[in-house]
């Protein structure tokens, strides 16, 4: 599967056609914390996640960042069907991560 890096404007088009549960880490590059959350995330995918993960800048996502009123960063925002369910701001631990994902 693989974690992949996604646009603000690739997200906006595919939205509608999510089915199902995805996620978004919205990161900065030079946030360190997002840095150790994307380490986490990795090692849950490497653990066998079943959700697809997409990264996004969120300095490039002022849609998406006031539309999900993103607070900070890191974030990872779970999605059904397109939508926000769940947001989680503290990156606790791999196993946390594993369960939110798997």
């Amino acid at each position: 599967m693989g974690m992949k890096e996604i646009t603000e404007q690739q997200w906006l088009q595919q939205e509608a056609a999510s089915q199902g549960k995805e996620a978004v880490f919205f990161f900065t590059p030079l946030c360190g914390t997002c840095r150790i959350g994307l380490r986490m995330l990795e090692i849950a995918e490497a653990a066998g996640i079943s959700t697809p993960v997409f990264l996004m800048n969120i300095n490039y996502a002022p849609i998406l960042r006031e539309k999900w009123r993103v607070a900070s960063v890191p974030c990872l925002v779970l999605t059904e069907e397109g939508k926000p369910v769940q947001m989680e701001y503290a990156m606790q631990s791999v196993d946390t991560l594993y369960q939110l994902l798997k």
